[in-house]
């Protein structure tokens, strides 16, 4: 089945009930992967994201959802340059996110290319965008995942003032090209996937859960 791609509407919730049709599941799933950007409390607030490491093994890790272009099929997600996942990702863009909130019972999992924007006027806007709490993050004279004898003292609101981060910040854009969503019930668990082909529109198919 093939689908042409719309905006998403805000008020399409169906996850209590039964979805009408595969449509509405496409929907539904952007809808919460959307909701995830401000609600802190979602558990679509922090995907795992997968990338490749340098010797070929899948890496997971937590991050925080920072933005999401439906229309686009575009999330934002912000690393450091000097850290693992954006060697990984500079090497191999393929990527894969995962979400799963038990309230709702519901699983998505996203296949996604990630573009990596360092020092870059896209860079700089979600810089300009970043709380000074979260900038603190990059301001860090040691970069993530080096070993050191014990943990560092944490970088003061003077150095996120002074943008002492801003070379170490990266934001990456990844674009979706498949959707999987499952959704669990004692009725019967539901779940299809959709991919985005060449001319725009969506392969839609009902899969065995």
């Amino acid at each position: 089945m093939k689908l042409t791609h719309t905006s998403t509407p805000d008020n399409i919730y169906p996850f209590d009930g039964q979805p009408g049709n595969i449509r509405e599941v496409l929907e539904a799933a952007w809808s919460v992967i959307e909701a995830g950007v401000h609600d802190r409390h979602s558990a679509f607030h922090l995907p795992t994201v997968a990338s490749i490491s340098v010797e070929g093994l899948p890496v997971m890790r937590t991050t925080v959802l920072r933005g999401v272009d439906v229309k686009k099929r575009v999330l934002r997600l912000h690393t450091d340059r000097r850290s693992a996942k954006y060697s990984e990702m500079l090497a191999d863009p393929r990527i894969s996110l995962h979400f799963y909130d038990p309230a709702i019972k519901t699983q998505i999992r996203l296949e996604a290319t990630a573009e990596l924007h360092v020092e870059h006027p896209l860079a700089a806007a979600a810089w300009e965008a970043s709380r000074p709490s979260s900038r603190l993050c990059y301001a860090a004279g040691i970069g993530p995942g080096i070993e050191v004898p014990s943990p560092p003292a944490a970088p003061t609101a003077r150095d996120a003032e002074e943008n002492n981060g801003y070379t170490n910040f990266c934001l990456v854009r990844t674009t979706v090209h498949s959707l999987e969503w499952l959704q669990l019930a004692a009725a019967g668990h539901q779940r299809a996937v959709f991919e985005w082909l060449g001319d725009g529109s969506v392969s839609a198919r009902w899969l065995a859960p």
